[in-house]
């Protein structure tokens, strides 16, 4: 069931479903919450499954400021939004943008953080800080997006489904074809947005004026519930670095497991991702 809930900042859109243990489902780039409905079916056998937009993303408000889509911004909304559903502490899993947003909110939030999930990502501090060239070729969409306004925003508007397609299909092994029709067709309705596309290009922007200064504050802290680190084994992280390495000094109980696809592995395999997710959640009841 699809929901919007009016938050001090603006409001959020989230689909609910299930009956059991919350779980929250954060989604990414360039994605909306449309991307978790398969996972969501499966999960909600056991779990109430919410899966919000993040600000600027999908249905939910558009902030007009880079600062506002910092991760610390969109972890707020989510913790906001589980306490007004009754939520106080939850399951939470995070893909691409969502999972650093879900790392976010497991250090600003600890107490209502039951496990951690993150999915095809390295630290955001780790990312910026150790770049390299094929990192940098593969991933060159964080330094495009976070190029001063109006740029990026008038290149990508005068054809964002060639655009953001690109990007479905360049962060790792990938086709079109991949991707479910009907998830598909609502990513291009609400990437086709230009105050979306704005609001994204801000994501990228505070990733490294906001974010990096924040993950710079905390590295010396770790997230301690039970923590589970998913990576496509054809992705591009995959391929350039150690992912459960990078993890390693953040998370102080941490398992992981590649499984098949690239960096959309959600979209590409979502019964084995809802299957990852399902063994993980079932050994750390709530």
């Amino acid at each position: 069931m699809t929901r919007t809930l009016d938050l001090p900042d603006g409001a959020i859109a989230f689909d609910i479903t299930g009956d059991g243990p919350p779980l929250l489902l954060l989604h990414g780039f360039p994605q909306n919450r449309a991307m978790w409905r398969p996972i969501a079916a499966e999960l909600a056998r056991t779990y109430t499954v919410v899966a919000p937009d993040l600000r600027g993303y999908g249905d939910s408000f558009r902030p007009s400021r880079m600062e506002e889509m910092s991760f610390r911004a969109m972890g707020r909304d989510m913790i906001r939004l589980m306490a007004a559903l009754g939520f106080d502490r939850f399951h939470l899993a995070g893909h691409d943008r969502g999972a650093r947003t879900a790392h976010r909110v497991a250090l600003d939030a600890p107490g209502a953080v039951a496990t951690l999930a993150v999915m095809d990502i390295v630290p955001t501090h780790h990312l910026l800080s150790t770049i390299t060239a094929d990192v940098a070729r593969a991933y060159y969409h964080w330094f495009f997006l976070a190029q001063p306004d109006p740029f990026p925003e008038t290149l990508i508007g005068h054809d964002p489904d060639t655009y953001f397609e690109r990007c479905l299909l360049g962060f790792g092994k990938a086709e079109l074809s991949d991707f479910a029709p009907d998830l598909l067709a609502e990513y291009r309705r609400t990437w086709r947005d230009p105050a979306s596309i704005r609001a994204m290009c801000h994501d990228y922007r505070a990733a490294i004026d906001v974010d990096m200064p924040h993950d710079a504050a905390d590295l010396d802290r770790t997230v301690d519930c039970p923590a589970l680190v998913l990576y496509g084994r054809d992705g591009a992280m995959a391929r350039a670095m150690d992912v459960p390495a990078t993890w390693a000094p953040r998370l102080s109980d941490m398992r992981h497991a590649a499984l098949p696809g690239g960096h959309f592995f959600p979209d590409q395999h979502p019964e084995e991702t809802a299957a990852a997710l399902a063994a993980f959640l079932a050994a750390h009841p709530l």
